[in-house]
């Protein structure tokens, strides 16, 4: 090879080096982009000479995947933590929380116990009661403001999910065709292919599988397909089929099937943090707050039912409550219907129940859990089948089919229908007779704040108390897990980024050694020039 072709070579390969860097530098804030590194060889076609290699991308798939895994987890407990710390600072804010409400109600008891005839006594009374019964409903619409708030948030993560899902497939076919036509696909598409696992990963688990021609697959949940070569397969948020109320994600399959996924199916990423938020707290808290505004009514309602009133007359209700619901799954092939209602208030369990119809026997069902309860079965007077367990009796009105589903709610939304029905200060019953002195069952309703009303296992401070405890232990429990996370992730996008990233002093010293190097190849073709001009002066 001529001092002349070994300068063009080493000329070419020292501008490639140039553009690299220059590339490298320009990227630095890109996001996504992985370093180049311009590798050089030994010419082919002859001695001495230079040739580029290839530009190579600096990027690990193992640290890729891990980093991915923990921003996955990361961004799970970021969504929870969000959602729970609102609750946590709901329930135990001092002066909105329920406890000095409650506090205060059964104090104007003790007030209107120390004087049954007073007229502002008994106001007293009717004022905390109204009170009391409107934070209930406002904490319940609160909670159910959060339901709606997490409704639209999966909407519009199933949106960006789908999105993300349908470039991918749509680059997993450029790189492929770019392959074919060069043997090498152009880094930048690379960069963007996995720029996307990245985000997709941030919002729900993803496994990521590599074919043998370098085509990514991702898969959610138990395999399903999210993206499989050149195609996507949709998410879609869509009305539970067991709870129209509540939004869910489902499939759909390669014949366009939507099938909903269970809630278990999401368990990271934003869309798996606030699925498991919802299930594991929203709900439980909104089912234990209807649950204590349930017994605070059912047994004051008893109590207040064995006094009597100024007026001589036996105690009215003095609160209202709602009854449970229940949800016929709307896939369901009988037009047959089940309803509820309390048989013991104060037997009744913060737990939702799944009812299944087998075309002979019924089977009841925890909804959280999956344990199986025991009823009892029976009729009512017109023939209908009865189903009593835990403080709620069921009746079937029609002929259900066979695989018929429904859901029982018992308490989800007792709290927003909790209401003082009393405004005549005379309609309060104090006492056992209509004697103005007499104030024992005004004592008896004071009692009541130590009785064991909630689930005929703690009272009403105590499990409100709990409540507060549990939620508030639950949101250390995710801050501290979030915390730990977060430093795995770090540590690991430190890792990427040492192999990875860009540093500009190492860059820039780049620039200033290839800039050399082009010099020095540039003078070995001007030396070049100049004997080959004096060879050809010889003659």
């Amino acid at each position: 090879m001529s001092l002349f072709s070994i300068g063009l070579s080493g000329l070419s390969a020292a501008q490639t080096a140039l553009q690299t860097t220059g590339s490298n530098i320009s990227n630095v804030y890109t996001p996504g982009y992985n370093r180049q590194l311009t590798l050089l060889g030994e010419s082919s076609s002859g001695a001495n000479g230079v040739q580029v290699n290839d530009v190579q991308r600096q990027f690990n798939h193992y640290i890729a995947s891990q980093l991915n895994n923990a921003t996955s987890s990361a961004s799970a407990l970021e969504a929870y933590a969000t959602q729970v710390s609102q609750i946590d600072n709901l329930l135990a804010d001092r002066d909105a929380g329920l406890a000095p409400l409650m506090q205060s109600f059964f104090s104007s008891l003790e007030d209107l116990a120390g004087a049954p005839s007073d007229p502002a006594a008994r106001q007293g009374v009717i004022g905390t009661a109204d009170t009391l019964t409107a934070q209930f409903r406002a904490f319940d619409s609160y909670l159910d403001d959060m339901q709606s708030g997490i409704n639209g948030q999966f909407r519009d993560e199933v949106t960006q999910i789908n999105n993300a899902a349908d470039q991918m497939a749509k680059l997993n076919k450029e790189i492929a065709l770019a392959k074919a036509k060069t043997g090498e696909a152009p880094n930048s598409l690379l960069n963007q292919r996995d720029q996307l696992v990245a985000e997709i990963s941030e919002r729900i688990g993803v496994d990521l599988i590599v074919q043998d021609n370098g085509t990514y697959n991702l898969t959610i949940g138990n395999g399903q397909p999210l993206v499989a070569g050149s195609r996507s397969f949709a998410l879609e948020a869509v009305s539970s089929a067991t709870d129209p109320s509540r939004t869910v994600v489902a499939y759909h399959d390669a014949g366009g099937n939507a099938i909903e996924l269970k809630e278990s199916t999401f368990d990271s990423g934003t869309l798996g943090g606030l699925m498991t938020f919802r299930r594991e707290t929203l709900d439980k808290t909104q089912n234990q707050i209807g649950q204590m505004a349930l017994a605070l009514a059912a047994g004051f309602n008893e109590q207040h039912a064995q006094g009597i009133d100024l007026n001589g007359d036996t105690g009215e209700a003095f609160f209202s409550i709602g009854s449970p619901t229940v949800f016929a799954n709307e896939r369901n092939v009988s037009t047959a219907v089940i309803t509820a209602e309390f048989s013991n208030a104060l037997q009744v369990t913060t737990s939702d129940y799944d009812i299944r119809f087998d075309g002979t026997d019924y089977t009841v069902k925890r909804a959280d859990s999956g344990d199986s309860v025991t009823f009892t079965a029976g009729t009512d007077g017109a023939g209908n089948t009865t189903l009593a367990f835990e403080g709620v009796t069921l009746t079937v009105n029609g002929t259900p089919a066979a695989g018929d589903k429904y859901q029982l709610q018992p308490t989800r939304n007792l709290a927003g229908q909790f209401e003082n029905l009393v405004s005549d200060t005379a309609k309060i019953a104090a006492g056992e007779t209509n004697a103005s002195g007499d104030n024992r069952n005004a004592l008896a309703l004071q009692e009541l704040q130590n009785v064991d009303l909630v689930g005929s296992k703690a009272s009403l401070s105590e499990a409100y108390s709990s409540l507060v405890s549990d939620v508030g232990n639950r949101t250390n429990v995710v801050k501290v897990n979030l915390s730990a996370q977060e430093g795995l992730t770090q540590q690991l996008t430190a890792v990427q980024q040492s192999e990875s990233g860009v540093n500009l002093d190492e860059e820039a010293a780049n620039l200033i050694r290839f800039q050399q190097y082009y010099q020095a190849n540039a003078k070995v073709i001007e030396i070049g020039t100049t004997v080959l001009d004096t060879i050809l002066g010889l003659r």
